[in-house]
Formats: C-alpha cells, structure tokens, sequence
C-alpha cells in the first residue's frame, strides 16, 4: 500500500483514464492555482 500524502508533499505523477477514452496527465494536465482531484469509483 501507497504512504499517505500529508500537506506539503509533492502529487505523484500519474496518466488517469477518462470515460471519453481520453488521459489526463496528473499534476501537469491541470492548469491552475488550486488543484484539487476528487477520484470517485462510480459502481461498486
């Protein structure tokens, strides 16, 4: 299991699959400010 990220720490990198069959490159395909990514797993 993955350690916890604490405030301060840097995102790790990651490529996420969208249901548009696109990718989004985390933390650079986000452009702003404040980032926040809410991961939501829609069906159990």
């Amino acid at each position: 299991m993955a350690e916890k990220l604490n405030a301060g720490d840097a995102f790790p990198r990651l490529t996420i699959d969208l249901v548009d069959g696109g990718k989004l490159d985390l933390p650079e395909g986000i452009d702003a400010k404040y980032r926040v990514v809410l991961f939501y797993r829609g069906h159990w």
